[in-house]
């Protein structure tokens, strides 16, 4: 009898390579000439949104450049960054508020299961959560299923992994 092979789809980042690269960024803005007096400052809210506040809109830029900089660097997708629109702060500053993509929407799992469905190949996808689990017999099937998912992966916008392929 064949034994059946699986692996899960996910969207997830390392949180600890996250603070890293935020704590690479403030280290950055206290040593640059154009950033070091700005009251500048980047703070991770509860692993779920990052706030940049500083002086103008110019060194908001800087600033961002330089995060995404430093995330790239740690293997961090910037598609994990939501931004929303900058606004006017306290003491005449400004701020800009970025939500953190992580786990699949429950429409963006439909949506890769169906491309899944679609292809016709031989394996089952199911969403458990925040996750999507495919099975298949042959694990070439799979493969072709990721190489599938990793071709359309800037039609999802957001940073997916296979994990726990058995």
């Amino acid at each position: 009898m064949a034994k059946e092979c699986s692996f899960d789809i996910v969207s997830e980042f390392d949180k600890q390579e996250l603070v890293n690269a935020i704590d690479q960024t403030k280290r950055d803005i206290s040593a640059r000439f154009d950033l070091k007096d700005s009251n500048s400052d980047v703070i991770l809210e509860a692993d779920k949104t990052i706030t940049i506040t500083t002086n103008d809109e110019m060194k908001l830029k800087n600033i961002v450049d330089i995060l995404q900089s430093k995330m790239v660097k740690r293997n961090l997708s910037i598609k994990i960054l939501d931004p929303k629109p900058f606004e006017n702060a306290l003491g005449g500053n400004v701020k800009q508020v970025f939500n953190l993509k992580k786990g699949l929407t429950q429409d963006l799992a439909k949506k890769i299961t169906s491309e899944i469905k679609n292809s016709k190949l031989k394996v089952q996808a199911s969403i458990q959560g925040e996750q999507i689990r495919v099975t298949g017999k042959s694990k070439d099937d799979l493969q072709e299923v990721i190489k599938l998912i990793r071709s359309k992966e800037d039609v999802f916008q957001i940073p997916l992994q296979f994990v726990n392929y058995r």
